[in-house]
């Protein structure tokens, strides 16, 4: 009876785990498509501005989920001074749509953007993640002529193994742009993401998409160093 009532919570809490993850893939197909999708986050942000503006030539981190849920990312980069701003289940579209109030606003110095997952995860072609992402940088570069782009590269989780090689496809893109522009930078964090085999890594929470502790102690061996190295003072301190 014992093993029988283990056997059945177990099958339960698989359930719900993977019940979990189609919700994410359903949520993130219906933001597709839709730039004001994530409309509260961003008034969310600009109420926070209200109370507390952040002081120009911070850096600023954008994009999707795992910037979002970042949590340790200010005592990651402390010293440096870093403005919080990833959102949702976000597409590049999403990130241009709102650039000019999760971005532009802030005058940084410059600007770290990890997106294009989830617009592979619902479809989309790298040719069109590459497109937006052009937008983005045309934008910024408008704007904040002065600002530079640190380009994280796309990761190899488990629950999007099978397009790993259409997202490898942006990563050459964008490669490509860096090594043609002084103001982008190409940060290749997949390899450390992948296992002595090639494969992904014990570095995702149970959904095997998000990064855990890990994961995201790993990124942070990889930009920190540079980040620090190329703007020392210059962003230092007052942070939020």
């Amino acid at each position: 009876m014992m093993l029988k009532r283990a056997l059945i919570a177990l099958a339960v809490l698989v359930s719900l785990l993977l019940s979990g993850g189609f919700v994410f893939l359903w949520w993130q197909g219906q933001a597709a498509g839709d730039p004001a999708f994530f409309e509260r986050e961003i008034a969310a942000f600009e109420a926070d501005d209200a109370r507390q503006r952040p002081t120009p030539g911070g850096i600023v981190f954008t994009g999707s989920s795992s910037i979002r849920l970042w949590s340790t990312l200010h005592d990651d980069m402390a010293p440096l001074r870093v403005i919080q701003r990833g959102f949702g289940g976000a597409h590049m579209e999403h990130v241009v749509h709102n650039a000019p109030r999760i971005v532009i606003r802030y005058a940084p110095r410059a600007v770290v953007v990890f997106v294009g997952g989830n617009d592979i995860g619902s479809g989309k072609s790298a040719a069109r993640v590459v497109g937006d992402f052009r937008a983005f940088l045309d934008l910024v570069r408008g704007e904040l002529p002065e600002a530079d782009v640190w380009i994280l590269s796309m990761k190899p989780s488990k629950l999007r193994w099978e397009m790993w090689s259409e997202m490898q496809k942006v990563d050459i893109a964008l490669r490509e742009l860096a090594a043609a522009d002084l103001r982008i930078r190409f940060v290749e964090t997949g390899r450390t993401l992948l296992d002595p085999n090639g494969e992904p890594d014990d570095v995702y929470i149970f959904d095997g998409l998000h990064l855990n502790a890990e994961g995201y102690r790993r990124w942070t061996s990889l930009l920190r160093p540079q980040l620090l190295a190329e703007y020392g003072r210059a962003t230092q301190a007052g942070s939020r």
